[in-house]
């Protein structure tokens, strides 16, 4: 038993250091051509901005850095469990060329991403690439036989001594290898991680973001509560508590009144008809049922229905989001369409609802007098506020004399 022990752990040992060599130079073999790829096009990218070919190419060179970099933290999270927070700001997708590049580069996230990138084809290959070196360079020892001169690394080898120092330097690699081949491959992420992880500073302003969606979302649910009740109370309980005494004096009318009797009953049952239809309205406003059963598609589509004025939906929904995210959506929507009726002087409105890369886009537009802002208290500071409970962003395009474009995107996945 004290033997097997030891044994098993030099074993378990031998695969870490192993894994670590192919590891390494997995990275070095497929990181460097990538990084170096990029680190030539993207100055140059730049260069030619004021060409206009720079404007096309740049952003989509900054999309290849950050796919890069994803890949580094999330290979350093999967291999040495190293965690590398990140945080980018949203770009909108309706942003043009040059505001889309204007607010990368404002991202500091991105110029991190720009700065590791060549310490990463330097530095970082180094790094990666020295535990298989320790690993598989004693390998390429082969001893001198018949006179010839070789060298081993730096060693000339041709006769005994020389072979004997040429074993030896291989001995002491493997014995490197053995302590300190794990360590080098932590070594690089940890340089990834000083490289691509946010600071302090960054960190605490998410918490901060986060925590202000949160008091919303709780401010928001709280305002619902309220206005469920006061919309119960002045509404369908009003109009039940009145049918019931109708309903009252209707027993006690009923033999000596028949046509007073008739007349409440009527009346009784007009306040059945409206209570039963604040209900239904009280129920669309807190989850329409068309949005449970069909999905949100077809519920942007009875919502344009009900318009007074021609609306068009156009959908490219290839599943459905979380219920949460579809409801979100859905109240937007609503929101930016009541905006378009009451305030626009709209008489046409137009939506667009798809999916890509993660992100739920919807884009409202109106051809209204324009002139829409998200200021405290507005509709649309509310849209903002609901939309930022998932991390989702709201982008508003209305110039005096418009139209107005309302752009809103949140990040999820379609089932």
């Amino acid at each position: 038993m004290n033997t097997e022990m030891p044994s098993t752990a030099v074993r378990a040992r031998l695969r870490e250091v192993l894994l670590a060599a192919v590891r390494g130079l997995t990275l070095a073999v497929t990181a460097l051509p990538c990084g170096v790829v990029l680190l030539l096009l993207t100055p140059l990218s730049f260069a030619l901005i004021p060409l206009g070919i720079g404007l096309v190419t740049t952003p989509a060179l900054l999309t290849g850095v950050r796919a890069l970099a994803d890949v580094r933290r999330r290979l350093a999270a999967e291999w040495c469990g190293i965690r590398i927070p990140v945080v980018y700001e949203p770009v909108p997708a309706v942003a043009g060329p040059w505001t889309r590049i204007v607010t990368q580069l404002r991202d500091p996230q991105v110029r991190r991403d720009l700065r590791w990138l060549p310490v990463d084809t330097t530095a970082g290959f180094a790094t990666a690439l020295l535990p298989a070196v320790l690993v598989f360079q004693p390998l390429q020892l082969r001893v001198s036989g018949g006179g010839d001169t070789y060298w081993y690394l730096f060693l000339p080898v041709h006769d005994a001594p020389t072979s004997l120092a040429a074993v030896v330097l291989a001995a002491l690699l493997l014995v490197a290898a053995y302590r300190y081949a794990p360590r080098l491959l932590t070594a690089h992420f940890e340089l990834v991680r000083r490289m691509l992880g946010g600071d302090e500073r960054e960190l605490a302003e998410r918490v901060r973001v986060l925590t202000e969606t949160r008091r919303d979302a709780v401010d928001t649910s709280a305002a619902e509560l309220r206005r469920i009740e006061r919309d119960l109370h002045d509404g369908a309980q009003a109009r039940l508590v009145a049918m019931g005494m109708d309903l009252g004096t209707i027993e006690m009318l009923v033999e000596r009144d028949p046509a007073q009797a008739r007349r409440l009953l009527a009346q009784a049952r007009r306040n059945s008809a409206d209570a039963l239809e604040e209900l239904r309205d009280l129920v669309r406003g807190i989850h329409p049922p068309v949005l449970a059963e069909r999905g949100l598609g077809d519920a942007v589509r009875a919502l344009a229905l009900r318009l007074p004025l021609p609306a068009e939906v156009s959908v490219d929904l290839p599943g459905r989001a979380e219920a949460p995210v579809e409801s979100a959506a859905y109240f937007a929507v609503s929101e930016v369409f009541t905006n378009a009726v009451k305030h626009a002087g709209a008489d046409r409105v137009w939506a667009d609802l798809h999916h890509t890369d993660g992100m739920l886009r919807i884009t409202v537009t109106d051809n209204g007098g324009g002139g829409a802002r998200v200021v405290a208290g507005s509709g649309l500071a509310g849209v903002e506020r609901r939309l930022g409970t998932f991390d989702g962003v709201l982008a508003v395009s209305s110039p005096a004399g418009g139209p107005t474009m309302v752009t809103m995107e949140i990040p999820c996945v379609l089932s």
